[in-house]
């Protein structure tokens, strides 16, 4: 029992425990904030009281669109909830000036087509994100409507939003749920193909991507070559993953996703957290050796020295390593060029391990007293 309670405690320390969130429907908010559009496919039950889905599993996939504004007034990396019991401002605050929640899947394709014929480049290509451990609803799909327009990325955006407890003591009961879910996700990717995507990337957080590789696992198994004419690539933030499931994982693939990347962080306290719950030394997002998957073809972005408060989501955090990959365009951008072409794109420390590569980003100060030194 004092187990259990310092181990919720701990979690509870690392997520900064305070106000969840919530989705607030607020149409006004479109006059101040930019519009990002977020399609959803979920195994969340509905919840009448609140309007939107809540954290019990069901078996049915649902489906729905919410239109994110992005408040004018914020930091990159920075999302803000309402204050409970004051009104949202949409200066400062994430709202949704729209929430649709579609009939059936036709209407969700009918509406997710319409929306790549709109955007001015790849329309034919879409991003799943597939959000992490103790996730509300709107946490994780404000979280990637944050991601896309602050990495200003340049695709449809699709989440997944898997029936997380969204509790520090519901770390057993997400790894249960993310299993669960994996026909879900699947069955998300094909709607996604069915309404026009040619390409679609992946993207997963945390345990989002346990779900994500399971899934991807049993979708090559079942039909390797349609997965790998559809399957952009992969980018895994804070994976956490045991290494040798994953290892054992990415062995079965007949030919794993290009480019595969990880990033990953030794100043992650929850990945540390999660280690010591499960009796391992280290996580896939924490990686201390490289050569722990060094057989495998992908890419691993140690972006440590940018880790802040608990270093579980730099690339979605750091107002500074967001400015330096929006540099080079996008994430996928950088990592479509051969190792050369990267060091010059990215500035850091190119290691190669047989097929793996190690790059460690650093910032742009430590890399001049580097090079004046």
């Amino acid at each position: 029992m004092l187990r259990t309670a310092a181990l919720g405690l701990a979690f509870c320390l690392i997520a900064a425990c305070g106000q969840r969130g919530v989705v607030t429907i607020d149409p006004v908010a479109k006059q101040f904030g930019e519009t990002e559009p977020v399609f959803v496919g979920t195994q969340r039950a509905f919840d009448p009281a609140s309007g939107s889905f809540g954290n019990l599993r069901t078996p049915v996939l649902s489906y729905a669109r919410l239109d994110i504004s992005i408040p004018p007034d914020r930091q990159p990396g920075e999302i803000r909830w309402p204050r409970e019991g004051a009104a949202p401002n949409p200066l400062t605050d994430f709202l949704t000036e729209r929430q649709i929640i579609f009939p059936d899947a036709a209407a969700f394709r009918k509406n997710l087509r319409q929306e790549m014929l709109t955007e001015t480049v790849n329309k034919n290509q879409a991003l799943i994100f597939v959000h992490g451990f103790n996730n509300t609803f709107a946490e994780g799909t404000y979280r990637i409507a944050q991601l896309s327009h602050d990495l200003d990325l340049p695709r449809v955006t699709v989440h997944y939003s898997w029936p997380s407890a969204a509790s520090p003591l519901g770390y057993v009961h997400d790894r249960d749920s993310a299993l669960y879910a994996r026909d879900g996700l699947e069955k998300l990717f094909n709607e996604v193909v069915e309404a026009g995507a040619e390409q679609v990337i992946m993207v997963g957080h945390s345990m989002g991507c346990l779900l994500l590789m399971e899934t991807l696992r049993q979708m090559d198994i079942r039909d390797s070559a349609k997965l790998q004419r559809h399957l952009r690539g992969v980018i895994m933030l804070s994976p956490d993953i045991d290494v040798d499931v994953f290892v054992s994982q990415a062995s079965t693939f007949e030919s794993l996703p290009d480019p595969f990347i990880i990033f990953s962080s030794q100043n992650d306290r929850a990945l540390q957290l999660s280690a010591f719950i499960t009796g391992e030394p280290s996580r896939l997002g924490n990686l201390t050796d490289i050569e722990r998957v060094a057989d495998l073809p992908v890419r691993v972005v140690d972006v440590g020295a940018f880790s802040t408060g608990a270093g579980h989501f730099d690339v979605g955090d750091s107002p500074e390593l967001i400015a330096l990959l929006n540099q080079i365009g996008s994430v996928q951008a950088a990592f479509d060029n051969d190792n050369a072409g990267r060091v010059g794109l990215l500035p850091g420390i190119v290691l190669t391990a047989r097929s793996a590569t190690e790059i460690v980003l650093l910032p742009l100060e430590v890399i001049n007293e580097e090079i004046s030194n």
